[in-house]
């Protein structure tokens, strides 16, 4: 049966197929990406970014719900649901296709323009636009739809060329990436994406919704040969050839006037680049080869602190360590209920537990490469026992996710921005549970910034950085500044690292011992501070957490 116009009723139905549509094809989307990090799993994020607005959808379905409800579920379930890139530009596409749709029945012009809205919401969300993308499938449909009133089309119209535009611009991915051509594939989000226009068409016309993707023969034929995971050429794919291999992220003190040299210098060094803020401090990313270059970039622009370098191929474990930590712990008992309730992003089984010590009520599982989503914070603080909440996110990355359950929360949410779990552990000592949430984060973000934290990790390549010579094995000493020093054992690197951060007027130099720490070169770290600084005390804990076998405090 053909509509004339999308009503609410049409809309829920289309995120219902979507959604449905996404979970047929979620492993094919999987298994069209290129690299196994960290978008190998395309189809599982967008849906999982569906299932969550389908969850808001179902508490307006009931009875004849109105458009600006619907949308509204739409706009909050995609926000809350969106995990990784693919995610979080569904959701921009979603909210800025839907916005308008409140205003009057949903027509082909209605339609057309909220493409040509959701076109420059995707393109917003990414520093610079790259072709061969799910913003190219977005672009190509949006034109397609506006072209197709331009030529008088209805709203049966606009939706099947929207449809087809998309998929030939689906099909014409490899062409403008050479990373997809040379994989074989095309790009995952971009196929998720049709999907979209394919349930708008169903819905409206009643065409019958596809039991597969509609793939290049070619591509059909790569994916088959994936064997139900992901796809094995790419496991053994050489990165330097298919993408950069590192992700290199800090947070930048510097100049309006500095960054489009910064951005050229990142997109010329790599990809994936993104900076945002605003002065005087940055938050900036990119994907590079390069390490060096990418943190020489920030010196010549300003200030480069809170650096972090993941080796996308390592993600994996982390992913997979999360999952596993999640729920492993339970908070103490309390005599009464708090006033103000403390949620805490942990990563590392050792690290949970001294939270919990300290006062945490709910503990939310993440790390570095695998944040976690709006909802997954939001979910904690509602469950936590106090009717405020004060939120750690102990991770530059978290800190705008948890900045949204301020907004969605029905408790009074006051977020601590900690930039580690140095940061939050310190954080903790001047927690009181009887007091406002405002009151505590005011005292507890003033016992944070009263921190100089560090971190010891070891080099995975040869790089040049601002302390010199990089080579891979070498052992890194890194302070929230950038990396302070380089040395080719553990305790030579940790002791150094100490010697540059400890000043006059500390007392205290916290050990947090990570996963695969080597115990007997922490006990020698323990001895040189002792021996060096007699009226500094020492602490140690056993945090577990990956990648940095060593975390210092100082306090």
């Amino acid at each position: 049966m053909t509509v004339m116009t999308i009503g609410p009723e049409e809309l829920i139905e289309v995120m219902a197929l979507f959604r449905d549509l996404l979970q047929e094809h979620q492993g094919t989307i999987n298994r069209l990406n290129v690299f196994p990090v960290p978008d190998g799993d395309t189809g599982t994020n967008m849906l999982l970014t569906l299932e969550s607005v389908c969850s808001e959808l179902e508490e307006v379905a009931e009875g004849q719900p109105e458009m600006s409800a619907v949308c509204s579920a739409i706009a909050k379930g995609s926000l809350m649901g969106a995990r990784g890139n693919s995610g979080v530009i569904l959701c921009q596409v979603l909210r800025a296709l839907t916005a308008d749709f409140p205003g009057a029945p949903v027509g082909a012009t209605e339609f057309a323009t909220g493409m040509a809205n959701a076109n420059d919401a995707a393109r917003s969300a990414v520093s610079r636009p790259v072709e061969g993308t799910i913003l190219t499938v977005a672009k190509e449909a949006a034109t397609g739809a506006m072209n197709a009133v331009d030529s008088g089309a209805d709203l049966v119209g606009v939706l099947r060329v929207t449809s087809e535009t998309a998929t030939a611009a689906l099909a014409s991915t490899p062409k403008l990436l050479q990373v997809l051509e040379d994989a074989g594939v095309v790009d995952a989000g971009g196929a998720g994406l049709t999907l979209l226009y394919k349930a708008f068409l169903h819905v409206v016309a009643g065409t019958p919704a596809l039991d597969t993707l509609e793939l290049p023969a070619e591509v059909a034929a790569v994916v088959a040969t994936a064997d139900g995971k992901v796809m094995p050429v790419l496991i053994d794919h050489d990165l330097s050839s298919g993408g950069p291999q590192y992700e290199v992220m800090f947070l930048l003190d510097s100049e309006d006037a500095a960054i489009a040299a910064l951005r050229a210098t990142f997109d010329a060094i790599g990809d994936s680049t993104v900076i945002v803020g605003a002065s005087p401090t940055f938050s900036c990313h990119v994907h590079t080869d390069d390490i060096g270059a990418a943190i020489e970039a920030g010196v010549v622009a300003g200030r480069p602190h809170e650096i972090r370098v993941t080796d996308l191929r390592e993600q994996v474990g982390e992913e997979r360590w999360v999952r596993e930590a999640a729920g492993e712990l339970e908070p103490q008992l309390r005599a009464a209920p708090p006033r103000t309730s403390v949620v805490a992003v942990a990563s590392g089984p050792g690290v949970r537990q001294i939270f919990l010590s300290l006062g945490v009520d709910r503990l939310v599982a993440g790390g570095q490469s695998m944040n976690p989503s709006t909802a997954d914070i939001l979910d904690m603080a509602e469950s936590a026992p106090g009717s405020e909440v004060v939120l750690l996110p102990n991770n530059k990355n978290i800190i705008p996710v948890a900045n949204q359950v301020v907004e969605l929360s029905t408790k009074k949410v006051v977020v601590v921005p900690t930039l580690g779990i140095q940061e939050g552990f310190a954080a903790l000592l001047a927690y009181d549970p009887a007091e406002g949430a405002t009151e505590n984060a005011e005292a507890m973000g003033e016992m944070a910034a009263g921190v100089v934290a560090g971190e010891v990790t070891q080099a995975i390549r040869d790089a040049t950085g601002p302390s010199g010579a990089i080579h891979e094995g070498d052992w890194l000493g890194l302070s929230r500044s950038g990396i302070e020093v380089v040395e080719t054992t553990f305790l030579a690197a940790a002791t150094a690292l100490i010697e540059k951060l400890l000043g006059d007027d500390h007392e205290i130099v916290t050990l947090i011992e990570g996963s695969g720490a080597d115990r007997e070169v922490i006990d020698e770290i323990a001895a040189y501070v002792a021996a060096s600084h007699p009226a500094v005390a020492v602490e140690r804990h056993l945090g577990n957490q990956p990648f940095y076998p060593l975390l210092i405090s100082i306090e």
